[in-house]
């Protein structure tokens, strides 16, 4: 096994889902495999405009044929695992690349960094995700939330020069996926709740909106962005116990065994639907919207 990087561009011709899978040609087959079972981190090259460089990281957990094409293949990625970075990590810091690998003997990049899918030294993929792991304290849990964060400061502490393998602990710890989580929904949305549509600062300027999941972790939601919708606390509470959910179009709906219709239509935005971000990759996707009115919203 080894730790591998995975080129990936939103408008790639290949059949990939991040969070889930990742299509690649056979000519990619022995590479790939050299990761099944192990972690890898997705770049987006640098000729896409507004690259984010180093932007996530997920498990392999298996290598299959693809079903519905003959001539490719898909890393199945271990459900639960992928998790987008809170500080996207650029290929090039001020001083060089981050994947000190690719260097040549004379300091200068190779040919392998054209490569779509290469290994990851043990170093690099330290390093890559001691970058890319968000410790921004405005971004940090909500006071409440974080009471339920047992050893919550533990966990915040070894950020520093920590080994690969330990580092990959982290990846599966609650707390810095919350705040990863948390940091990239808010990004997302602008940090505005998007029911109410109002946009609060504290005086400590930081933003009284919190990341809610659409489908619950506990009910194998995934930590991704289009998982994710930014609400006031109030919003989010009405949220989670189906007081309010959406339709396929992202019209907010109120649920009728609410105690005071009236007063919770009044808090909905004027538009009558969710305040959907730009970039539709980070929109609410419909198989979770589906989920939450049919499993969690009273009709």
């Amino acid at each position: 096994m080894a730790f591998g990087v995975f080129i990936h561009r939103s408008d790639s011709i290949y059949d990939d889902v991040p969070s889930e899978r990742y299509q690649f040609p056979r000519q990619y087959l022995s590479r790939v495999q050299q990761c099944e079972g192990d972690w890898i981190v997705y770049l987006e090259p640098s000729k896409v405009k507004g690259t984010k460089g180093y932007f996530a990281v997920a498990k392999v957990q298996e290598i299959i044929s693809d079903p519905r094409k003959s001539d490719m293949f898909l890393a199945v990625i271990e459900p639960g695992t992928y998790l987008d970075f809170g500080d996207p990590v650029p290929f090039r810091d001020a001083e060089n690349i981050v994947e000190k690998g690719l260097l040549n003997d004379e300091g200068r990049i190779s040919g392998r960094a054209q490569a779509a899918v290469r290994t990851l030294s043990n170093e690099d993929f330290a390093r890559i995700i001691e970058r890319g792991l968000c410790v921004d304290d405005d971004f940090l849990p909500r006071v409440g939330d974080l009471a339920a964060i047992t050893g919550f400061q533990d966990v915040q502490a070894p950020f520093q020069h920590m080994p690969a393998r330990e580092r990959v602990n982290q990846l599966t710890s609650r707390a810095v996926r919350d705040r990863n989580f948390r940091k990239n929904v808010l990004r997302a949305y602008g940090e505005r709740c998007a029911i109410t549509g109002l946009r609060l600062i504290n005086g400590g300027g930081r933003a009284e909106v919190e990341a809610a999941h659409i489908r619950p972790v506990e009910q194998d939601g995934p930590d991704i962005i289009s998982n994710g919708i930014a609400l006031s606390g109030t919003a989010h509470w009405m949220f989670d116990r189906g007081l309010v959910g959406l339709n396929d179009d992202l019209t907010i709906l109120v649920s009728r065994q609410s105690n005071d219709v009236g007063a919770v239509t009044t808090m909905i935005n004027s538009t009558g639907k969710l305040l959907a971000p730009s970039r539709r990759a980070n929109r609410p996707r419909l198989e979770f919207v589906a989920w939450h009115r049919n499993h969690c919203f009273k009709a």
